[in-house]
């Protein structure tokens, strides 16, 4: 499956929208899902992302060892190594296709300071 780097305008911005949540191998939740080069276990996190005049929330998986302490919604950060991964599937007869996202790790940004009223 190919995976596309996301090239991000120097625009772009990430806001936390949840918290980062367990990502699991099987359905049943009894087995966390692994990084397959470091063992670290993979976490979901709901990121805003904001670009000129528009808004959407992206899924992105992200190796524990790659959560910044203090993670809360609302926060600024940057996903670092963002990669895209198409995929698509037959289930119950049905397609099913969408767009996967993984970062390396998340940063933490300094949010700007409010502007001072005059």
């Amino acid at each position: 499956m190919a995976r596309i780097r996301v090239g991000l305008l120097p625009i772009a911005s990430f806001m936390v929208g949840t918290l980062p949540v367990p990502k699991y191998a099987d359905a049943e939740k009894t087995q966390f899902a692994t990084d397959r080069e470091t063992g670290a276990k993979l976490y979901t996190i709901t990121l805003f992302f904001m670009e000129e005049d528009r808004a959407e929330a992206l899924k992105i998986t992200v190796p524990e060892t790659g959560l910044p302490n203090g993670l809360k919604p609302g926060l600024p950060v940057m996903p670092v190594e963002l990669f895209a991964t198409p995929w698509a599937r037959i289930f119950n007869g049905q397609l099913s296709d969408g767009i996967a996202y993984r970062a390396d790790r998340l940063d933490l940004l300094t949010p700007a300071p409010a502007a001072d009223a005059a």
